[in-house]
């Protein structure tokens, strides 16, 4: 049973399970569907070193069937009644979730209790999961930009967990033993580590009356300790030969962690650079060069460290010029920072993009879980969008002078010389 509720503020409620999980909603006036899922403080970064790729193998392998339900009657158990089931395994955590109608919300937490709570992991299914997961790993190495962000991470972070590669590697796969990841689902996928949430058209009392009869019998076990901290990442120019037509771009600094109060600056930044079609990068490299068509900004935040930098891609003969390019755009965002008008302008986008995302429950859904997920509260709009409105000009120099330094970045280019 529930041992205690409360309100987060705004239409956010809290409960916590005898048996550590966290559940969380969100009501959300005139939404006629919902999203609810369960996460697990258990990814990529977690593993242990001989199990590279476990955490994403495990999440596969539960679609395979459980105790009670075959591969077909998980496919089929949601989307017959028009829902969606899904999950993925990302760094730190595995979420499993679904989309479904108010009237459907029992059954979404009981079929995603039933893939966190029994799987049935067994040794014909995993020799089946191997060929997909091989044929994953193959679909990656022949998507380039998704590639070069791979092998960027594992230039950077050299060998800190954080560089080590979701899917595991062919050897890792083809040697996964089915008794380690039984092993790994006994001792990570328990109350300790155990978000559970749901937003759109939800009545908070009753979801955790669901979360409580159906996630209530895990056991409590221990808390995933996080990542350690990086000690150092690996700067300079990284080379990865590979025959394509373009040249596949990423460079990169470490950032602070998810919960630092930079992120909102950093996000502005990263918007001013190159965060759409009126971006500094956009308008430069691609409309006034024409040296890409591809070319933006990224950051990526973790429980210990994060990474923000440059994508792009070009032609082999208009390399050189494009990174000239991006270099000088960097320096004279340290030198100059951000003319009040563009701050501004950024400060609105990034603003009108948060509010627009929250029309989609599922938006909402993560928001709930990434505050569980790094022992954060639970802010209102109102809350964050004043955070954002409070980044001043220094603090814009304050992050530009740490993220675009390039005695710190690590860039890696993907294709011919």
């Amino acid at each position: 049973m529930p041992t205690r509720s409360s309100r987060a503020g705004e239409s956010h409620r809290v409960t916590h399970l005898d048996n550590g999980a966290v559940v969380l909603t969100e009501s959300v006036p005139g939404a006629r569907s919902a999203a609810a899922g369960a996460w697990i403080r258990q990814g990529s970064a977690l593993e242990p070193a001989d199990m590279a790729g476990a955490s994403h193998m495990l999440e596969h392998m539960v679609f395979r069937g459980t105790a009670s339900r075959s591969r077909r009657e998980i496919a089929l158990s949601l989307e017959s009644v028009g829902g969606s089931l899904n999950a993925y395994t990302s760094r730190e955590h595995t979420g499993y979730e679904a989309r479904v109608l108010p009237d459907h919300i029992p059954l979404a937490t009981e079929v995603i209790s039933d893939l966190v709570r029994s799987p049935r992991l067994d040794e014909d299914d995993l020799n089946r999961e191997r060929e997909i997961v091989t044929e994953e790993i193959a679909m990656v190495e022949d998507t380039p930009d998704d590639l070069v962000f791979e092998l960027h991470g594992t230039r950077m972070w050299g060998d800190h967990p954080y560089g080590t590669p979701i899917l595991g590697s062919r050897e890792s796969v083809a040697s996964m033993p089915r008794d380690g990841l039984a092993e790994l689902h006994r001792r990570r996928y328990v109350g300790a580590n155990l978000i559970v949430a749901a937003a759109g058209a939800v009545e908070h009392d009753a979801f955790s009356d669901l979360v409580s009869k159906w996630f209530g019998p895990v056991k409590a076990g221990d808390r995933t300790k996080a990542a350690p901290e990086p000690s150092g990442v690996c700067a300079g120019t990284h080379r990865v030969e590979r025959g394509l037509a373009q040249v596949h771009i990423v460079t990169g600094v470490p950032t602070p962690g998810h919960s630092h109060p930079d992120r909102y600056a950093l996000a502005l930044l990263s918007t001013a650079l190159g965060g759409g079609m009126s971006s500094r990068l956009f308008q430069r490299i691609r409309e006034e060069l024409a040296l890409a068509y591809a070319v933006h900004s990224y950051q990526a935040f973790h429980a210990r460290a994060g990474a923000a930098g440059v994508y792009l891609a070009t032609r082999p003969s208009q390399c050189a010029a494009a990174l000239d390019a991006v270099a000088e755009i960097c320096r004279e965002v340290v030198a100059d920072g951000l003319a009040d008008e563009e701050l501004e302008r950024v400060r609105e986008q990034v603003k009108g993009q948060m509010v627009l995302s929250l029309e989609s429950t599922g938006a909402r859904l993560h928001r709930l879980a990434s505050a569980a997920l790094y022992d954060e509260s639970i802010m209102g709009l109102d809350e964050v969008l004043k955070l954002v409105d409070g980044v001043s000009h220094g603090d814009i120099a304050r992050v530009a002078a740490q993220v675009l330094d390039p005695e710190r970045s690590c860039t890696l280019t993907l294709g011919p010389t």
